[in-house]
């Protein structure tokens, strides 16, 4: 495992060669794209089998595939975010993909509550969500982090949380109140 960006070679598995790509891009290593990998895996299989809404989360890494809106929240551990949701619709694939320093195993170089990056490339999201939370190390850095993220080809829009600031660049889906939610569950 290496932090650094990895080309990839000519024999690898085409999933391995997309997770090296969006590595170079991010410059993050290859593995910070693992969890939207083997989330846009299945989806895709899904997709491929005639399915036309699939979402498969995997430790804060979304493939989403849905033409009609769903509401997505963050866990982020924020007041600001507690109890509101993205209004999120594709047609095709997409990622929402998320990174915190706070809130789960994986090493994050920063210190943010959570930094989360959308996508339709869902490993490139992944990829950048760990370089923008590496980026954030406190509210002074959140900008800066933000602007060089969202500069990144293929990157739609991403938002950083840290202290009690939060900071969106880009194009992030509608926000809305998680208690107006109708949910069928």
């Amino acid at each position: 495992m290496t932090y650094e960006p990895y080309r990839a070679c000519p024999d690898d598995h085409e999933l391995i060669s997309r997770m090296c790509s969006a590595s170079v891009l991010a410059e993050v290593g290859p593995f910070a794209g693992v969890a939207g990998a083997v989330a846009v895996y299945a989806v895709e299989r899904m997709w491929e089998g005639g399915a036309t809404e699939a979402i498969v989360e995997n430790g804060g890494d979304i493939a989403f595939l849905s033409d009609h809106p769903v509401p997505v929240g963050l866990f982020a551990d924020h007041p600001v975010l507690k109890d509101v949701a993205f209004n999120v619709r594709s047609e095709g694939i997409t990622g929402i993909c998320s990174s915190s320093a706070k809130i789960g195993p994986s090493v994050s170089l920063g210190n943010s509550n959570v930094c989360t990056v959308f996508s339709d490339d869902v490993i490139l999201a992944d990829c950048c969500a760990t370089a923008l939370g590496n980026l954030v190390k406190d509210e002074d850095t959140m900008a800066a982090a933000l602007e060089t993220i969202g500069a990144i080809e293929g990157v739609k829009g991403c938002l950083a949380c840290i202290g009690d600031k939060v900071a969106m660049f880009g194009d992030i889906p509608e926000m809305i109140p998680c208690g107006d939610l109708d949910l069928p569950f």
